[in-house]
């Protein structure tokens, strides 16, 4: 699993950097998609066809299912490193996670996915949980 946090730029082409401690994850392709609270997942490509396989068996007559597979599915990418380990982000994607050529990114690891954001982005997501940090009935079970 992916962990920590490493901070690129994003080239003038709207490439970025994965990190070498993510490379190996990656290495098979990789998905880009549309994250939660403005960010961008990156799943490795053996772990999207898990998640196409849960979209699938989605009900059609779910209004709330079908806005989130509109949402996550139609702004998935498929694609891989190039032989400098960067990973080119298609417009719609920088735009959606406001990120800019030349502008200062945050790759992040997670369970099972990357999340890339803007650093403005994630560090005022990070403040806004320090500032209200999760009930700890919410955590009970997760950390020891």
């Amino acid at each position: 699993m992916p962990f920590g946090e490493y901070q690129y730029s994003l080239d003038d082409k709207g490439r970025v950097v994965i990190p070498g401690p993510f490379r190996d994850f990656l290495e098979d392709g990789l998905v880009l998609t549309r994250g939660m609270e403005g960010c961008l997942y990156v799943f490795p490509s053996d772990r999207w066809r898990k998640i196409e396989e849960q979209l699938v068996n989605l009900p059609l007559t779910d209004a709330q299912a079908r806005a989130f597979v509109r949402f996550f599915y139609s702004g998935a990418h498929k694609t891989r490193m190039d032989n400098a380990s960067r990973v080119l982000i298609p417009p719609p994607l920088r735009q959606f996670a406001g990120l800019k050529e030349g502008g200062e990114v945050v790759i992040a690891g997670a369970p099972g996915r990357l999340e890339i954001w803007s650093q403005e982005r994630w560090w005022k997501t990070i403040e806004e949980i320090m500032q209200n940090p999760p009930a700890p009935e919410a955590l009970k079970g997760l950390i020891g």
